[in-house]
């Protein structure tokens, strides 16, 4: 029997409810198709890594469900490896390789992770159903 869309795995991107519900507006409105997170937090949670095909389910920061994302393809970088083509894809502040290395490295030095050459997991993924406010699920198409 298969999984239910609603056992799947869920998270919100961001540390905080209110960088959760600006990145997932960023996911709503098609600007973010990528994600990273540092290695180094799948490691010390004793987490797998994430692979293509992989599905989860996105909630804003309060914990609603409101999407599923599929992982199209993940690869690991360096941080000082990310370029400009994958700064517009995470799609945040001006689209600049600039203002995504200041973001992120604020964020994985909250996290205790930043080193310039820190290995990082890179998700490009696509948006496949939406969560109804009744909580019945709609295929995106």
């Amino acid at each position: 029997m298969s999984k239910s869309l609603h056992d799947l795995p869920s998270y919100s991107f961001g540390d905080s409810p209110e960088l959760a519900d600006e990145l997932l507006r960023l996911v709503l409105n098609g600007s973010k198709t990528a994600t990273c997170a540092s290695y180094a937090s799948y490691e010390q949670g004793g987490e797998p890594l994430p692979k293509a095909g992989d599905q989860y389910i996105i909630t804003d920061g309060r914990g609603l469900e409101i999407c599923i994302i599929e992982n199209l393809s993940v690869d690991i970088r360096r941080f000082d490896e990310i370029d400009e083509v994958w700064a517009v894809m995470e799609g945040e502040g001006d689209l600049s390789l600039e203002y995504w290395q200041d973001s992120h490295k604020a964020f994985f030095e909250r996290e205790g992770t930043y080193a310039p050459d820190m290995k990082l997991v890179c998700e490009y993924f696509k948006v496949t159903h939406f969560f109804r406010k009744d909580g019945a699920i709609a295929e995106f198409v």
